[in-house]
């Protein structure tokens, strides 16, 4: 049996005009996500990592048309489902963290209300027993007091407390195989990048995790992944291990990345 989760396959799109021109974006892109494996998509501002992740989940821009290619998903093309059943997947097969956690979660519901409300959704239960495991999820992300954290609400969170709850929503309360995350640490301060980093890291080897990190920061990747994929301009210019892209990257692009991020000399 592959070990392979998720394939990306010759897929290809563009931007829909209001007069219907089309501007291709993405170009025959191809990578794999390896059960188990954390695997980084890295490239520069517009070079489609995101584009193509949101296009695994279904919720690219509207104005985005797919032109050729597919997207696998334990044998499964996920372009071809309809509504219903990308939303069967959604959440509980391949979770989303997204860049900005507080921006992400309902201003007006406390945080514990948020997780409990999901893990209902996902998994039915009681309101009691659902707050239950929501403070659960809090505690095995390192959120301190997370019975009186359950009952404040996103603004009362820092930055990192904040990604640390979506991060217990996406991989403790939905339970995925695949858990997707775009830029998880942005904006945060170096000590709280590391910490969400091995967070990441702890959840896959714990809960089993397949993970994909979305990233122009090549140091969390040197640190943390296992596969990286490069993209540039809409292409995938180089794949491999970690060790195989860092010690001897073969594109000049590649290079070119990690000689800006002073991990190998220019």
């Amino acid at each position: 049996m592959s070990d392979v989760l998720l394939s990306v396959e010759n897929f290809s799109g563009a931007f829909r005009a209001a007069d219907g021109r089309l501007t291709p974006v993405l170009h025959d892109v191809n990578f794999a996500l390896r059960t188990g494996a954390i695997t980084a998509v890295v490239g520069e501002t517009g070079s489609g990592k995101s584009l193509t992740a949101l296009s695994i989940l279904g919720i690219q821009p509207a104005t985005f048309v797919r032109t050729s290619g597919r997207i696998l998903f334990e044998g499964r093309d996920l372009l071809t489902l309809g509504a219903t059943a990308l939303r069967a997947i959604r959440g509980r097969r391949i979770s989303m963290v997204f860049q900005d956690a507080r921006a992400a979660m309902n201003p007006v519901f406390t945080v514990g209300q948020q997780l409990a409300e999901v893990f209902r959704l996902q998994h039915g239960g009681s309101r009691d027993a659902a707050m239950a495991k929501a403070i659960d999820a809090l505690r095995r992300v390192s959120i301190p007091e997370p019975e009186r954290r359950a009952r404040q609400y996103p603004h009362e969170f820092s930055g990192g407390m904040a990604q640390r709850a979506m991060i217990a929503m996406a991989a403790l309360i939905c339970r995925p195989t695949l858990l997707i995350l775009d830029e998880p640490t942005t904006g945060l301060d170096v000590t709280i990048q590391s910490e969400i980093m091995e967070l990441i890291v702890e959840l896959g080897r714990s809960a089993g995790l397949t993970a994909c990190l979305i990233t122009h920061d090549l140091g969390v990747v040197a640190e943390t992944c296992d596969a990286v994929v490069v993209m540039n301009a809409g292409r995938v210019v180089e794949t491999g291990t970690a060790e195989a892209i860092f010690t001897a990257p073969q594109h000049a692009y590649t290079r070119k990345l990690l000689a800006a991020s002073l991990l190998v000399p220019a």
